[in-house]
């Protein structure tokens, strides 16, 4: 394959989390044989002193003239032969679409959830799936408040993809690549064009050596802490086997970072067998890793893949898991 020229696209979220590692990974695996390029932009620009207002919040996540400057200088710059788009919200806004559209640059779209057919792009609100959002029928992710638990904010990002799909902006995207089979059906149903959509699950990188492991007899979830990932369920599901089984109840250990980090702390506080990691990684992560009984991933919404069964197989631990979306693909029942 002929080396090629590729501008990476990506804005931060304002917790760090699977995606962001999957961004960076597929940064250093493409530049083992193209030339790499990139154009980030951070959530935390706007949260910190000297951000935008709200209303110049709301002004930008329509159309941020500013970010489509900052992708047209880079493209100036690094002369790309393709861009390769993965999450763009809020501060790099539909402008990168519009632009990449004038400029004729081909994009390439590296799907992680299910935006741009999904407010909150979880296609998730308050404990239920809403697969009518697919269809661009977002009336209850808005009542709901599925993004950052505004209904406002929610109605406003949903007033932005009804435009964005209407715009012809998305004639910028050439390939839509989906990281399970499952997200590819989905994008299908949406009305995308099958043979403009493809499958590829996240790569991963081996261990040069088997690592040392033991089993302590704690089962582990590291993860986002957020309400998709099942954190309110694993929490009532410990609930109630300490109250079955006493000082016999495992230990729960959870690591991460989010916004249900209180609900973990307040379990932790109330039980001897919940314990709060908080964001480990490193040496930290690959001990809590080595030493656990079992990885926990008790995802309630559509789980597009979840890394979690990529780490936990390099440990040789077994997997809990809801059968939930892209997890099917990767995990096999019984063994």
């Amino acid at each position: 394959m002929a080396s090629r020229r590729i501008l990476q696209v990506f804005n931060r979220y304002l917790f760090m989390g699977g995606e962001e590692k999957s961004v960076d990974r597929i940064f250093t695996h493409l530049g083992e044989e193209h030339e790499m390029s990139r154009c980030f932009f951070d959530s935390r620009e706007w949260t910190a002193p000297g951000g935008p207002g709200k209303l110049g919040q709301l002004r930008r996540t329509f159309y941020n003239h500013d970010s489509r400057c900052r992708f047209e200088e880079a493209v100036k710059a690094f002369k790309p032969d393709v861009a390769l788009f993965h999450n763009i919200y809020p501060v790099g806004s539909p402008s990168l679409f519009h632009a990449a559209l004038e400029l004729e640059l081909p994009v390439i779209h590296y799907i992680h959830n299910f935006r741009p057919f999904s407010v909150g792009g979880t296609l998730y609100v308050q404990g239920k799936l809403t697969p009518e959002s697919l269809q661009g029928h977002y009336g209850r992710e808005v009542r709901g408040g599925a993004w950052q638990g505004s209904v406002l904010k929610t109605a406003v990002f949903a007033l932005l993809l009804k435009r964005l799909h209407r715009s012809g902006w998305l004639r910028s995207v050439k390939a839509w690549i989906c990281i399970s089979e499952f997200i590819r059906d989905r994008f299908i149903d949406a009305g995308l064009q099958p043979s403009t959509v493809h499958a590829l699950r996240h790569s991963w990188d081996a261990m040069t050596q088997l690592p040392e492991t033991r089993d302590e007899g704690y089962h582990l979830f590291l993860g986002r802490l957020v309400e998709q990932k099942g954190i309110a369920t694993l929490l009532e599901a410990w609930k109630q086997l300490e109250a079955k089984l006493g000082e016999r109840t495992p230990e729960l250990r959870i690591g991460g970072e989010g916004p249900l980090e209180g609900m973990v702390r307040e379990a932790a506080e109330r039980s001897s067998k919940v314990r709060y990691l908080g964001l480990i990684d490193g040496v930290t992560k690959r001990e809590a890793l080595a030493n656990c009984r079992s990885m926990l991933a008790p995802s309630t919404w559509w789980e597009p893949l979840g890394l979690v069964t990529y780490e936990a197989y390099d440990y040789g631990k077994p997997v809990l898991a809801a059968a939930s979306g892209g997890l099917i693909e990767t995990i096999v029942p019984g063994l």
